[in-house]
């Protein structure tokens, strides 16, 4: 058997998420798999880095399967994007990787990026694609409040309820906030995150932003370790994972 490691870009408004499930919506995962189907032998299971939600979008997912089928990485690339079509979706690299490579198993950092727009004016071109804030948000005290989540925490006031990790503790190993003309751009690494916990720990920091809560308020429901002690959920539509780093 041959392992391909592919490197995946959609935008994932029209998809359940990227794993498959029995719902209406369809699936990258399954997405992918169909698309593998018309052009491999056998039946082949994609395993992911992230297990994105429905509407989060992806610059570079990361993605392995394998089978007997011989074929160059340029090949590959060209038969996915073929069957994909008119899909949102793109394999934007490919490479032969060994046995022991795993696209979840073997990452040693994940990077998301959350993008705000934010001006009174809602967005037309990226409908979908940003959270649209139109009350200011100061970055700069977004940004300072984003220093308290860095290093190991007890993170169970950020994530979801259905949230299937053993542990509630991570290691946050960047959060920077930076204003870049009308966005606030949200861009953060981890070895590995909880459900919602990016979008919930940004919910949060937007409040900082308006002023409705200070600093102290967010250390308070850091340590609380109680869901109901955070701050709102922020839509899914402005989150993008990155990259992988192996």
């Amino acid at each position: 058997m041959i392992r391909y490691k592919i490197i995946i870009e959609y935008d994932g408004t029209p998809f359940c998420g990227w794993q498959e499930q029995d719902e209406v919506k369809p699936s990258i995962q399954g997405s992918l798999q169909e698309a593998a189907s018309h052009f491999l032998p056998e039946k082949v299971t994609m395993f992911g880095a992230g297990r994105t939600d429905a509407g989060v979008h992806a610059w570079g997912q990361v993605a392995h399967f394998d089978t007997e089928k011989e074929m160059t990485p340029y090949q590959v690339c060209q038969a996915f994007n073929a069957w994909l079509r008119p899909l949102p979706i793109a394999v934007v690299g490919c490479e032969i990787v060994n046995q022991d490579f795993h696209a979840r198993f073997s990452a040693k950092k994940r990077f998301y990026e959350y993008r705000i727009l934010n001006r009174r004016a809602r967005p037309a071109l990226e409908v979908n694609r940003v959270w649209h804030v139109p009350v200011p948000l100061d970055a700069e005290k977004m940004n300072d409040a984003a220093q308290i989540f860095l290093g190991e925490h007890d993170f169970t006031t950020f994530r979801a309820s259905q949230c299937q990790a053993k542990s509630p503790i991570k290691t946050l190993d960047q959060f920077d906030i930076k204003k870049q003309g009308d966005y606030i751009i949200c861009t953060l690494s981890a070895r590995s995150f909880l459900h919602h916990q990016v979008r919930n720990l940004v919910g949060t920091l937007k409040l900082v932003g308006e002023g409705v809560w200070d600093k102290d308020r967010v250390v308070a429901a850091l340590e609380a370790r109680d869901r109901k002690a955070g701050g709102p959920t922020a839509p899914a539509e402005g989150l993008y994972f990155v990259k992988v780093k192996y």
